[in-house]
This record gives structure tokens, C-alpha cells and sequence, in this order.
């Protein structure tokens, strides 16, 4: 057994000699990569998709996309062709399906498996399977599917699928997960399948679908939007170029903004209005992030982003930000221990019911390492620059399995006094397996552990 106070065992980060240089290439997008395998599955025709993060969750996707029936091919690093199911559909998986980590690709394929008449155990890894499914059960149940769990987690089981009713649903909380599953659930569904949001929320699943062919209606409303598509109706196989991730782009960005003097280039950014919160935020504190070179891809703008290191000041960051950067609060609050003054997070709910509670373990992360901090309701308040010697750093920090604390701890220790560690780093593969690699590139001093 491991001891979590032994650097040389553990993954760590210490402060570089010099300023991170360098231009880095954004690893695919993970939201894309899931819905380009789920909607070459579902399609009619063979779908070539370029650029794929080959992340352990994506990989978990592709996985269950073979069970459902759909030939899927890796090529060469990033390519891969699907063959899809087409008119014959989904088909009972002989096994379980396993969705590993992946939280994303669990509830959209919920939705498109539950417009088929078949039977799926589902399953997953242990953090995956405390997490809630029931926001996706309910209304796909009030379709018509049915569902057997326990308090709503993994595993469960779908019992009955197809011959879903049209159905309107305004989710509760703003999610492009739910959206997206019932979106794909009315793929086979004989009318109109509509979902009314008060909030914005990625509108990749529409946009994507639209490339495969499939009318999308998107209204504004008095109560905000709607997105409906009338079926049934069949994707058409189109090719695919997944553009690169903002969310993994956000670590490369808050290494240069941490230690003093870099000056670094982060190209084929997705510059989607609904995934941008976190560049508009840094702008706000004082943040050099200049995007250039903007161009077009699989139906969404994706850009280069200069970066260089910046005297940063804190900011209020309101509720209406949160669907655009859910994702990105822990290293923002790990980019707001070097600003000046507070900065306030303000509605941060939907947080606590991510791979861990992140509102609980960012907090953590920054006060172990002697950031001043505090959590007022889910609202994150972190006050940076007060140490004339600057962070003390120094903790190994406990993950709970979620690759974003474990990152977001790692570009900490980039400007601590002392090394930060982490306990486990195996989760980063889950979504941005070239996390170190790319780091080391720029010249980001991030060391894994020994081999015994």
C-alpha cells in the first residue's frame, strides 16, 4: 500500500524554472466524441469520424455501441468508422452494458436505446453508479419506457422499450444531458418530442443532428426555449470532425495564467456560445486570452486562443453562468488562489452531483494547500494573493476518483511553494488521456509516480 505522504509515489506538481512556452493542439471534444459514436450508431450508412478522444469514457461508449449492434472500426490514432444500425435499430446486448465513468454517454444512450423495443442491463464503475440517473428514468418513463432501479443508480435495468408517446418536458434543472436523452428517444417516436428549457444548455446534440440530417425546430419562447424534433425519423451517416474540447483546453490555459511569464498558444479550440463561460469569466479578471484563426468544423466554431501569464483581479461569477462552465469551476476557483481579492461562485448545486461532490472537493483541494476559502450555501468564495510568499502548497489531495480535481490539483502545485500531489491519477484517461504530455510540452514540471 501506497503512502499518500511520499512523493515518490505519487503523481505531483512543483513550480517550473521557467515560463510555460509553446503551442498545444486541444484534445477532441468529449461531449462530441460521445454523440458522433451514438448517432453513427443509429444511423443508416457508415459514419467517418476524425479527431475522436480516445478517453476511457469515449472508449466505454464505443464499447456499448457495439452491444446495441453497430460496427465500429479504429483505423489510426483518431480515426474511426461506424457502421450503423439504420432502419433494423438497436438489438438486445447479449451482456451488460458497462459505462465505466461515463456519465454522459450512460444517459444519452439511455434515451436512444429506450426508443427500441428491447431489454438492457445497465452498469458501471463505482463512482458512476452512486450518481443520479432518475433526472433521465422520470421523464423517459412518462414516454412510456420502464425502468427497474434502485434509488434511481446504477445498475438498473430497462425493461420495455418503443412504441414511446410525444411528449413535452421542461426539465427542472438545466441539463443538456436530459435534453439530449429525450431528444434522441423521440428519434423513434411517432409525433412531436419537445423539451422546454429556462436556461441555456449545450446545444450540441442539436446541431450534430442536423448534420445527420434530422429536421431540429428551436424556438424562443416566453419561458425561455424549445428544441423539438418530429418522428420517426432515420440519421443519415455523414463524416465527422471533432473539435477540441474547451474543457480540457481550460487546463492548459490556467498553467499559463499561474506561473509568471508564459506565453502559450492552445489551437483547435470549440468556440460554442454554450461552452465559452470560463473565457469570458478570465476576460472579466484581467486575463490575456486572444482567439484567432476562427474557422468552421462539423458544425461548430472552434478557434486558436492565445494565452499569456496575467495579474489577475477577482470577480463575481452569477448563477446564469454555471450551464456555459459547469464543468470548469474547479480550476477556475484554482486560477482565483493567484488573483487578487475574492472571487464569489455563486449557484453551483448542480456540482455536488458530478463525479464527486466538487463543490465539497474543490474546497478541499485549495484549503489543504492553504488557499483562504469557504463554501456559503453552493456558493464557492475564494480569496487569493493574501500570502506575500505566496500559496503554501504541500498537500496530497484526495481525489475521489473525478479527473477534474485531480487536474485542477496538479495545475495548483504549477505556482505553489511546495509540491502538490494527488492521490490517484488513473481517472485522467477517463477524458484527456494526453493530460501529461501535453503539460510536459509547454514545460509544466508534473511528474507521475515511480514503476515498482
Amino acid at each position: 500500500m501506497k503512502n499518500a505522504n511520499t512523493l515518490e509515489t505519487q503523481t505531483h506538481a512543483t513550480k517550473p524554472n521557467a515560463p510555460l512556452k509553446g503551442t498545444v493542439r486541444a484534445p477532441g471534444d468529449k461531449s462530441i466524441s460521445h454523440r458522433a459514436l451514438i448517432f453513427g450508431a443509429l444511423a443508416e450508412g457508415t459514419t467517418t469520424i476524425q479527431g475522436l478522444l480516445e478517453g476511457d469514457d469515449i472508449l466505454q461508449t464505443a464499447g456499448a455501441m457495439r452491444a446495441f449492434g453497430a460496427e465500429i472500426t479504429q483505423k489510426s490514432q483518431g480515426k474511426w468508422i461506424v457502421k450503423g444500425c439504420g432502419k433494423r435499430g438497436f438489438t438486445t446486448p447479449k451482456a451488460p452494458v458497462d459505462f465505466g465513468n461515463a456519465g454522459t454517454g450512460a444517459r444519452l444512450v439511455m434515451g436512444a436505446a429506450s426508443a427500441f423495443n428491447i431489454t438492457v442491463d445497465y452498469i458501471g464503475d463505482e463512482s458512476l453508479s452512486v450518481r443520479p440517473m432518475g433526472r433521465v428514468l422520470d421523464p423517459l418513463t412518462q414516454m412510456g419506457a420502464k425502468f427497474t432501479s434502485t434509488n434511481s443508480t446504477l445498475p438498473l435495468s430497462q425493461t420495455k422499450g418503443g412504441n414511446l408517446k410525444p411528449f413535452s418536458f421542461t426539465p427542472p434543472h438545466a441539463s443538456a444531458q436530459v435534453k439530449s436523452a429525450l431528444i434522441l428517444a423521440g428519434l423513434k417516436t411517432r409525433g412531436t418530442t419537445e423539451v422546454i428549457e429556462t436556461s441555456i444548455t449545450r446545444d450540441h446534440t442539436e446541431n450534430m443532428l442536423e448534420a445527420f440530417g434530422v429536421p431540429v425546430t428551436r424556438k424562443s419562447i416566453d419561458t425561455g426555449s424549445s428544441v423539438s424534433i418530429k418522428g420517426p425519423v432515420l440519421l443519415k451517416a455523414t463524416n465527422v470532425t471533432v473539435p477540441g474540447d474547451p474543457s480540457s483546453a481550460a487546463f492548459l490555459i490556467a498553467a499559463a495564467l499561474v506561473v509568471p511569464g508564459s506565453d502559450i498558444i492552445v489551437e483547435n479550440i470549440m468556440m460554442n456560445a454554450s461552452r465559452t463561460g470560463l473565457f469570458e469569466v478570465l476576460t472579466e479578471m484581467g486575463a490575456f486570452l486572444r482567439a484567432d484563426n476562427f474557422r468552421k468544423s462539423g458544425g461548430e466554431i472552434i478557434a486558436d486562443i492565445h494565452v499569456k501569464y496575467s495579474k489577475l483581479v477577482g470577480v463575481t461569477v452569477p448563477e446564469d453562468r454555471v450551464p456555459s462552465m459547469v464543468d470548469e469551476y474547479p480550476i477556475l476557483a484554482v486560477i482565483a488562489a493567484y488573483a487578487k481579492g475574492t472571487t464569489e461562485m455563486r449557484g453551483l448545486a448542480e456540482l455536488r452531483v458530478k463525479e464527486s461532490d466538487r463543490l465539497v472537493a474543490t474546497h478541499a483541494l485549495l484549503s489543504q494547500n492553504g488557499v483562504a476559502t469557504k463554501i456559503k450555501g453552493d456558493n464557492l468564495l475564494v480569496t487569493g494573493g493574501v500570502l506575500p510568499s505566496g500559496i503554501k502548497g504541500g498537500a496530497c489531495v484526495t481525489t475521489h476518483h473525478d479527473h477534474r480535481i485531480a487536474m485542477s490539483a496538479l495545475v495548483l502545485g504549477l505556482g505553489t511553494k511546495n509540491p502538490v500531489s494527488i492521490d490517484d491519477a488513473a481517472m485522467i484517461a477517463t477524458s484527456f488521456p494526453d493530460f501529461f504530455d501535453l503539460m510536459s510540452s509547454i514545460g509544466a514540471p508534473i511528474t507521475m509516480p515511480k514503476p515498482h
